[in-house]
């Protein structure tokens, strides 16, 4: 039962985080006069490259999945570190926004550069702060207080 609970907190954690930074990205980009559709392209573009701008709808939604199997992938890394080691899930507040933080960047550095992703990578200041916060504070704290609940109370 323990392992059943702790997938659907993987489940539920990553759900809520990728739904919370995805409505952030969708806010950004139509503030600056980019429809939802490209939005998800651009996701897809890792997976595609520039052929998932000319992909239509079909590949919007695999954008949208390719983005909620990320954010499931990253809460599941979440928990086997919370689950290995317990003072991850003693403050999970805190521990969320360190880990929000360490993945935007591991996104920036590592996962981008090593895809399909058709642009270089930048950091433009503006959208970089808000992109980090967007990490921390709507993914990274959701998965971990989702996930480091679901691990305090394997112990009652």
């Amino acid at each position: 039962m323990q392992r059943r609970s702790l997938f659907l907190a993987i489940l539920a954690g990553g759900a809520v985080g990728g739904m919370l930074d995805l409505l952030f990205a969708l806010a950004f980009a139509g503030f600056h006069g980019v429809g939802p559709v490209r939005v998800f392209q651009t996701i897809a573009s890792g997976l595609l490259g520039d052929a998932a701008f000319t992909g239509g709808a079909l590949v919007a939604i695999l954008g949208v999945a390719c983005h909620f199997v990320m954010s499931w992938m990253w809460a599941a890394l979440f928990a086997a570190l919370a689950w290995n080691f317990g003072a991850l899930v003693s403050r999970p507040l805190v521990v969320g926004a360190a880990f929000g933080f360490g993945v935007f960047f591991c996104m920036r550095l590592i996962v981008l550069p090593l895809s399909a992703y058709p642009r270089p990578v930048t950091f433009p200041p503006l959208a970089s702060v808000l992109d980090l916060l967007s990490h921390m504070f709507l993914f990274g704290i959701p998965i971990a207080v989702i996930v480091s609940r679901q691990i305090r109370s394997r112990g009652t």
